[in-house]
């Protein structure tokens, strides 16, 4: 009896094990328990080579979306036909509406493709998110004005969150070229001058970007760019020859990148279009694997700039076929292309070039490692599809707003203020603005071009309410004959002679500024040289706004014009900051990022010069008309009590600074405190100064407060002759001000034993 029901309960027990439900066997690369490296090595090892091919590749948004405008709405035709089978790396210029179009695209690439990769999904997003209806920060040139980093922090975070919830997954973006010609259209786009200012800006839009992990739901891969030193090209103009050695490189331009991707942790990167003594960035081995990877340790992908791969063909003239050119820049250590070849000659010129063996096998896997790494860092493997409800919850909110506003507040610099014209005073009644610009929505480079700000006219009316009369008159108009410009300068002149102050908008048309737009002059035009001029002969209190995306020479303005306010471009709450600055709302506390020459003839020009660089001509004055860090306040600051502690470190130490603040004014602010640091002695030359740390800090008048910074060794580097990073014994000067000509206090430390 116990001998049949054991072996009953036997056949039970075999009955069960055959017929129970097997789970399904899972492929190691879509076993998210798995390491990111041993899923990417799986999933490389069973791709064909078109396959692979295939992820290199970067498709437009109207191949794979029925557009409207700039956005796409929905998912097209030919999306099937372009995915096909094979899958594809990107996508670029689809703006979705809603999470909906990049799901469904999503779907079809992890459905019906033969190993199911997602589509990495890129975008612009400078200074917010270029899609319609999205939160417009103030450009990076205004950013970098505020030396405000937990601000940009944090636009960087609502950048993010706004674009992963419109289902897509990295941002070209931040700039990191170091603007050392204002010339260049570009500037408007770039963190200014100095490399100490633009990594702090750098490390901290990257950091806000792709946040705590890339697969959250509020995170994009960030992508510095232009890398490098793409920002003092030839003649200032964009594209052109960059002449300079390794050393001045890697002390500088480089060394924002650096601090970009140790400390901010970026993944993604774009090479840049230039060249560097004579070979192509896109082309550079030392650039993109020697240092960016093999010094660096960046693990995430390049990417072309638009079109820069096929310019070694058809503008460096460095390669004689596209398979040529292919195969030059993937050996170099570039990832992706750029819209550089159709479709059809990337696969033939990649197997044409594998073929002859000018690019390895070994190079190619690389490259595809490296995409197929950021897609699985994305999550997009194991969560491929966006919540279709979050973006009504996160796009464009009142908070998202406010760090606009306040952003675009801070990075107002009040330039001068002769007799404390501004604020404008309770014995003011009636304001003339002139000027074309004043009507301007104009957000900046970069921004949605549907999109619209505040204009500086409409934002005095609404913050002024009824306490002031603001009249406006263009003063010019684009109709160039000479009638026409007479009444409109006329009725300008008018406007004025019944108010109690002028505010004229100067600056920049966006015919003249942005990418593609460098300028051999960088004086005002004629039109607004004419009516600054005969605004000043009607003798009114005038106050100058610059709108503009770069230093402009402003000689005469600087010299005439009693009140001088720099805007730069704002983004969708500029308007609205300007007026808060100009009514007293809000008390200028922005510093310029970037030095104002007095001419073009003194170009190239920035404060952190090496001593040789002297300005030295018969014919102008050897200083600048406004330096870096300039930026004055509706109140006064005292600096006293600095300390240095201790006066003699080792090579590997560190000297805490600090100095005392006082408000010594009637009104309440904040002062940017700037340290910099002089290598007095080294052995190789250094700049005359250099920025090493910035604070704000904020006080009521009469009140103190103290600030301190941390030295740490690693900013007391140089390149020594044997380009060595080191540091060399010997003393340095300390000097610490409001700004980099308006030094406050001063004290030294020594280096070694």
């Amino acid at each position: 009896m116990k001998k049949n029901a054991f072996v009953l309960a036997l056949l039970v027990i075999t009955f069960c094990a055959f017929n129970a439900p097997e789970k399904p066997f899972k492929l190691p690369y879509k076993n998210a328990a798995l390491p990111v490296e041993k899923r990417v090595a799986d999933l490389l090892s069973r791709m064909t080579v078109s396959e692979k091919i295939r992820q290199l590749d970067m498709y437009w948004g109207h191949q794979v979306a029925n557009m409207r405008g700039h956005e796409a709405e929905s998912v097209s035709d030919s999306a099937a036909i372009n995915i096909g089978t094979e899958g594809i790396g990107s996508v670029h210029d689809l703006y979705p509406l809603t999470a909906a179009v990049t799901n469904q695209i999503q779907r079809y690439a992890l459905e019906k493709t033969r190993l199911g990769i997602p589509v990495l999904f890129i975008e612009e997003g400078l200074h917010g998110y270029e899609s319609l209806g999205s939160t417009t920060f103030p450009t990076p040139m205004a950013l970098a004005g505020a030396w405000d980093t937990t601000l940009v922090h944090k636009a960087g975070h609502i950048i993010a969150t706004e674009v992963r919830a419109h289902g897509v997954n990295m941002i070209l973006g931040p700039v990191l070229c170091l603007s050392r010609d204002p010339r260049w259209g570009r500037v408007e786009e770039t963190y200014g001058e100095d490399p100490f200012l633009s990594a702090a800006n750098g490390v901290a839009m990257v950091k806000g970007m792709q946040g705590r992990k890339l697969s959250d739901p509020d995170a994009v891969v960030a992508e510095p760019k232009h890398f490098a030193v793409h920002g003092i090209p030839e003649a200032g103009s964009n594209m052109a020859p960059v002449n300079m050695g390794e050393r001045e490189a890697r002390s500088s331009f480089l060394y924002v990148f650096e601090k970009a991707v140790k400390e901010g942790g970026a993944m993604g990167m774009m090479a840049a279009y230039s060249e560097i003594d004579g070979i192509p960035c896109v082309d550079n081995r030392w650039l993109l694997k020697n240092v960016l990877r093999g010094e660096w340790g960046f693990k995430g992908f390049v990417l072309s700039d638009l079109g820069a791969i096929k310019m070694s063909l058809n503008s460096h003239q460095i390669a004689a076929t596209p398979a040529d050119a292919l195969a030059q820049t993937f050996t170099a250590g570039l990832d992706m292309q750029f819209y550089d070849f159709s479709h059809q000659q990337f696969m033939e010129g990649m197997l044409s070039a594998l073929k002859s063996k000018q690019l390895s096998v070994a190079d190619l896997n690389r490259a595809v490692s490296n995409i197929l790494r950021v897609k699985f860092m994305l999550g997009l493997f194991d969560h491929p599809y966006i919540d279709e409800t979050l973006l009504k919850k996160v796009n464009h909110t009142e908070a998202s707003r406010s760090v606009a506003l306040k952003l675009a507040q801070e990075g107002i610099s009040l330039l001068k203020n002769d007799n404390s014209l501004l604020p404008l005073g309770p014995g003011v009644h009636s304001v003339a603005v002139v000027g074309s610009l004043a009507a301007s929505t104009y957000l900046g480079g970069y921004a949605n071009k549907e999109g619209k700000g505040v204009a500086i006219i409409d934002a005095l009316k609404q913050r002024a309410s009824n306490s002031l009369d603001i009249k406006y008159e263009a003063g010019y108009s684009a109709d160039t004959s000479t009638v026409s410009q007479s009444e409109n300068l006329q009725k300008a002149i008018n406007t004025v002679n019944n108010a109690d102050v002028a505010i004229v908008v100067l600056g920049e048309d966006i015919n003249e500024v942005g990418e593609g737009k460098d300028r051999a002059s960088l004086d005002l035009n004629q039109q607004q040289t004419r009516l600054i001029e005969a605004v000043y002969k009607t003798g009114k209190p005038t106050v100058v706004v610059l709108f503009n995306g770069r230093p402009l020479c402003i000689n005469w303005v600087s010299k005439k014009i009693p009140a001088i306010v720099e805007s730069w471009f704002l983004g969708e709450m500029g308007g609205l900051a300007i007026a808060d600055v100009l009514l007293g709302k809000v008390n200028p506390s922005g510093k310029l990022p970037m030095t104002f020459p007095r001419s073009v003839g003194q170009l190239p020009y920035y404060y952190n010069h090496k001593p040789t660089s002297r300005h030295v001509y018969v014919d102008e004055d050897t200083s600048a008309l406004f330096p870096f860090g300039h930026g004055l306040s509706y109140t006064t600051f005292q600096y006293s009590g600095l300390n240095i502690s201790p006066a003699r470190i080792p090579l590997n130490g560190s000297v805490n600074v600090s100095v005392n603040i006082k408000n010594t004014g009637k009104a309440e602010g904040t002062e940017v405190v700037q340290l910099y640091l002089r290598d007095v002695i080294a052995s190789v030359t250094t700049p005359v100064k250099s920025l090493k740390g910035f604070k704000r800090i904020n006080l009521k008048p009469g009140e103190s407060g103290t600030i301190k910074f941390k030295i740490d060794n690693k900013e007391l580097m140089l390149w020594n002759r044997q380009m060595k990073q080191v540091v060399e014994p010997g003393e340095f000067k300390v000097m610490i001000g409001s700004s980099s000509e308006d030094i406050r206090t001063r004290g030294s430390f020594r280096v070694g034993l």
